[in-house]
């Protein structure tokens, strides 16, 4: 593997932390230093004004602005105009002058920088030294944190320490809508309303052309110190307060600012009852101490729940540690209409949008950690639904097609290759129904919602495949999941999803209609499904083109075996990302593989294949694979781990668990990989620990790493909590109630009094 990595911050089990300020890691550091809970988000940039180079951004998810409209389109089919989580408020924005001297660490000479993300609270702090042009110093601690409990909440707390002097400074606080997006030089938001106090401003914002709005307010506190005067600002789209504070020689003060927001998606509701709502939650808000303290109760009790310990290397532990964190951090299912973007709440790349990888990478995590959770993640396609009909309808097909990225349900993406040829977020949907249904058994959502988008799914598919003249039905012109392959025909991934989508349909449509005749009827009064089109669905199911040969090997795509072969390993790291450095075509004109296709559809629906299936394709595929995309090295780690082959497996984990802590992409700067996050829990459970849910029952087949001394994780299935420890001799099973699955191949029951077995030598890394 090409890819290396470039390991910035210290290695520590429980904390992120930097020693020292590397601007040339700055952007990094932002995006690692992120801070959300799922309603918001903010990256880790300085409170402080900073004129070096940094992306100040914070977001809210579900807030949204459309792009212009591209005249230059004039094809029918192709998305003209797309969407993008927007650049809001910057509700953290501040600045300190001593004597005419700002704060600025682009300029500054400032030591003894450090800056920390406790993962037990979600805490960021940051400190160091300010020395001013005449030798005064002066300690300053800036502390944050995104109430998770608290949803409109948010906190913010400066700490000023003359050391060698006393004088005075002026602090400023804002509230700051005018911001930019990307480099668009014009600002998205207008100032609807706002009022400036002297320990209290706040601000009403409305996207200029999606018509969402944000309302800010902020109080003002000081510990230690009372202004001597306080001027409030006359900006435009900014409110605030310019603070005179005396300082004495080593008396520290303490500047501290509760923030509250409130969104509102729904263009109807009045400007006067969000106002009025935001002044009435920021009066029952609690104060910074109250508020730190159940945001601590909050972590301990979801770490007592969802941590993974890894005994043996630290790196590794904080690697799981920091995705779990961001996982909680960018979606809990606080609000059914969220979604997870590419890049969570952390950057602008990407356009805050999702993709498939949300159904196929990141749901696992919910189901077994928070299945409402999981349940809003689906319902959110329901909610979409019409959204996807529509779209069908503009690819001249029937049915719902998903689009591949969006926020609010319609496709963002004018690239038509990728809009109009990837069909997996239709099929992604159709998996994550199945997937959520059979862990949960929640027939009511499947005999209703489930059912209407698995029909409507599977009518697209249908109408956009097609029959050839040996009455074979495939998919033409289409891309996997490897987007290095355009326009190609028979992919193995999009016809065997296809092929298990139309099986779901018609099984659970065959079965409502025998089990429950009356709701059956009102599927069929809404979405016109009939006896003859789900015979047609069988057809092409038992039709379906599938590349696969006797022995098990499965070909990518018609002719991908003809295609001139490039050898990944010799592409130097300065070529990374590829999208950057390559020209576009570059990347079509080989065999080389952006993220899995067949190992993809492999993994998702594990039990179809073999082992010798699955080594044959591992083997073939696996050194074509450049990983330029998150969701890839955990992929391959699973399936290295299940074929035994252990150095594969730990090599791969190491990089999907610190993708973007190490960098190894090179672009973290620009935001957190989500997926790779999601797939660094998949790799642990679903690799290490052996677990598969697509048979009738869990399988569970743990193993243990060369260079760990054990490791325990826990689920949730079913109403029983089970928890796998694993040492270098044995495994402890428990569940707090009994609980059937498959452990090494035998069925086997769990209960609460501990189940101890030999770990097999088979799965123990040499």
């Amino acid at each position: 593997m090409a890819k290396i990595a470039d390991r910035y911050f210290t290695v520590d089990p429980w904390t992120v932390s930097e020693a020292g300020f590397d601007p040339k890691h700055g952007r990094v550091a932002e995006s690692i230093f992120s801070l959300a809970n799922e309603y918001s988000g903010a990256r880790g940039f300085f409170d402080e004004d900073y004129t070096g180079d940094s992306l100040i951004s914070s977001y809210f998810n579900g807030v949204y602005e459309y792009g212009a409209e591209d005249p230059s389109i004039q094809y029918a089919g192709i998305q003209k105009r797309g969407h993008f989580m927007v650049n809001a408020d910057n509700w953290l924005a501040m600045s300190l002058e001593i004597d005419g001297e700002r704060l600025d660490l682009h300029q500054a000479t400032v030591s003894d920088f450090t800056r920390q993300l406790d993962l037990r609270n979600g805490v960021l702090t940051r400190s160091f030294v300010w020395e001013l042009a005449d030798g005064r110093q002066v300690k300053l601690t800036f502390t944050r944190f995104i109430s998770m409990v608290d949803a409109s909440s948010a906190y913010q707390q400066v700490t000023l320490t003359p050391l060698n002097f006393s004088g005075s400074a002026t602090l400023t606080s804002r509230v700051d809508f005018d911001t930019r997006h990307g480099a668009d030089p014009d600002p998205h938001w207008e100032d609807v309303r706002d009022f400036n106090e002297l320990t209290a401003f706040g601000i009403l914002g409305k996207t200029r052309t999606s018509r969402k709005r944000v309302f800010t307010l902020a109080k003002v506190s000081f510990t230690g110190v009372t202004p001597t005067t306080s001027t409030p600002l006359d900006q435009t789209r900014v409110v605030g307060t310019a603070y005179e504070l005396p300082l004495t020689a080593n008396e520290p003060l303490t500047f501290t600012k509760q923030v509250t927001n409130i969104v509102e998606k729904d263009e109807a509701v009045a400007n006067d009852a969000i106002w009025q709502r935001g002044l009435t939650t920021s009066a029952d808000q609690a104060d910074y101490a109250a508020a730190l303290k159940t945001q601590t109760g909050y972590w301990d009790d979801f770490w007592a729940k969802n941590d993974i310990q890894i005994d043996g290397d630290v790196a590794d532990q904080q690697g799981i540690r920091y995705c779990i964190f961001q996982m909680a951090q960018t979606y809990h299912g606080q609000d059914p209409t969220n979604n997870i973007g590419a890049k969570g709440l952390t950057g602008e790349a990407y356009g805050g949008l999702a993709f498939w990888d949300t159904e196929t990478m990141c749901l696992p995590f919910y189901l077994f950690n928070d299945l409402k959770a999981a349940k809003n993640l689906v319902e959110f396609r329901y909610s979409t639904l019409d959204a996807a009909k529509r779209r069908a309808k503009m690819v001249d097909c029937e049915g719902a097609s998903y689009p591949i990225s969006t926020i609010n349900g319609d496709e963002s993406t004018s690239l038509w290759q990728h809009a109009n040829t990837q069909l997996q977020p239709s099929t992604a949907v159709a998996y994550a129904i199945w997937h959520y249904a059979h862990l949960s058994d929640d027939t009511a959502f499947l005999n209703t919602h489930g059912i209407e988008m698995l029909v409507e799914i599977s009518r697209f598919l249908y109408s956009r495949g097609a029959w050839n003249r040996k009455h074979e039905f495939s998919f033409y012109g289409v891309m996997g999941p490897d987007e290095f392959q355009v326009m190609t025909n028979h992919n193995a991934y999009t016809n065997y999803m296809a092929l298990k989508t139309f099986e779901f349909t018609i099984e659970t449509a065959q079965h409502l209609a025998k089990t429950d005749p009356a709701t059956y009827a009102d599927l069929v009064a809404k979405t016109g499904v009939s006896d003859e089109e789900l015979a047609n669905f069988q057809d092409a199911s038992d039709h379906m083109v599938f590349l696969g040969d006797t022995n098990g090997m499965i070909e990518q795509q018609q002719g991908f075996y003809d295609l001139p072969h490039i050898d990944v390993d010799k592409i130097p790291v300065t070529d990374f990302p590829l999208y950057d450095h390559w020209s576009y075509d570059r990347l079509f004109r080989n065999d080389m593989i952006k993220q899995p296709d067949v190992l993809m559809f492999q993994f998702l629906y594990n039990q179809d294949f073999t082992a010798r299936s699955k080594r044959l394709n591992y083997d073939y595929y696996t050194p074509r694979t450049i990983h330029e995309s998150s969701l890839s090295p955990s992929i391959h780690s699973i399936l290295a781990q299940e074929l035994h082959k252990f150095d594969d497996a730990i090599n791969f984990f190491g990089f999907a668990t610190r993708m973007d802590l190490d960098n190894f992409n090179r672009n973290t700067r620009d935001g957190l990989h989500t997926t790779s996050i999601a797939a660094a829990w998949l790799n642990i459970v679903y690799g290490f620990g052996g677990l598969r849910s697509d048979g009738p029952e869990l399988i569970l087949n743990p193993g243990l790493p060369a260079s760990w001394q054990g490791y325990q994780f826990r689920i949730n299935y079913r109403g029983a909590n089970i928890q796998v420890k694993v040492t270098a001799e044995t495994v402890t099973l428990t569940a707090t109630k009994p609980t059937t699955l498959t452990l090494y191949g035998k069925e086997t029951t769990l209960q609460e009094t501990p189940l101890n077995v030999a770990l097999p030598a088979a799965w123990r890394a040499k």
